[in-house]
């Protein structure tokens, strides 16, 4: 069976527009030093294979929950099992693979800035291997979880400290693993969060101001007010979003034409799509599937 680097029964990941890596939290004092560049969960990940002869751009954190695996760092060979863990500082050669009889199921994080590099060396150093191990808690999956549905939520300036906050504490349990504790999941509902979760139910159809406003029984000025102030774009540039971010899974992990992508979106012309796309990945939907980044 040939290797692959995605393509799992209920995989989920979300590589974060450049655009907006350079324009957001390479300038918010808050996260610059350390955020999240690319983030997935890969099950039961049979045939799962990365080498970088190169290394990568970013720092790499994967994390076995589940089944077994195999990863070669610094010409170091590691097996790894539930528990287990690898940092790969960004630029090193790496090879990881999953077990053929019983493939790992991980959670991964791409991720980088000053603090991120000082993070990996910090471990490296009272480590003196990339591999470590941690107990399973709850906490630190649930955290991961958080993370991730705010990702999925979109990119406005509170997700994305927020997140990249998170992240640090997220890291910080596993490069001081002796100091993690539980922390409480607290979340609150508003009307921005509703229209949100409005979109994505959506995703597959084009919806006007109007009907997102008539989603949350305000006016359409009154509704594009708050939620400009609380996400920092307007509805309609959010949903844009959430729909690229669709896309890009579909293009990872499914073999769709990209007129199919665009009518699963509710997107009629394929050549607006890609436009739209285009503007938000800084690439075109065919070069983004070109160049897959796992």
């Amino acid at each position: 069976m040939k290797k692959k680097k995605d393509g799992f029964d209920g995989q989920k990941a979300i590589v974060i527009p450049r655009k907006i890596l350079g324009a957001y939290c390479d300038a918010i004092p808050l996260i610059r030093d350390l955020y999240v560049t690319d983030i997935g969960y890969y099950p039961k990940a049979k045939h799962h294979y990365r080498e970088r002869i190169s290394g990568a751009d970013q720092h790499i954190l994967i994390y076995c929950i589940d089944g077994k695996g195999h990863a070669t760092i610094r010409q170091e060979q590691n097996e790894i099992r539930p528990g287990d863990f690898i940092l790969i500082p960004a630029g090193m050669a790496h090879i990881y693979e999953a077990d053929t009889s019983n493939p790992w199921t991980i959670i991964w994080v791409h991720f980088t800035g000053s603090l991120a590099t000082a993070m990996v060396e910090t471990f490296l150093k009272g480590n003196q291997s990339s591999k470590g191990a941690v107990y399973f808690q709850t906490s630190r999956v649930q955290l991961f979880d958080d993370m991730y549905a705010n990702l999925e939520m979109g990119y406005s300036n509170d997700i994305l400290c927020y997140t990249n906050l998170c992240f640090k504490y997220f890291l910080a349990s596993f490069v001081y693993k002796d100091n993690f504790n539980r922390s409480e999941k607290q979340h609150t509902g508003d009307l921005i969060e509703i229209s949100i979760e409005f979109m994505k139910k959506n995703i597959d159809k084009q919806l006007s101001l109007d009907d997102l406003a008539q989603a949350v029984h305000l006016s359409a000025s009154h509704y594009s007010f708050l939620f400009r102030k609380r996400t920092g774009f307007s509805p309609i540039e959010h949903f844009n979003h959430l729909k690229v971010q669709k896309a890009c899974q579909f293009l990872l992990f499914t073999n769709l034409r990209i007129k199919e992508i665009a009518d699963k979106l509710g997107v009629e012309d394929q050549y607006y799509f890609s436009r739209m796309f285009s503007k938000i990945m800084g690439i075109s939907p065919a070069g983004y599937r070109v160049k897959r980044i796992n």
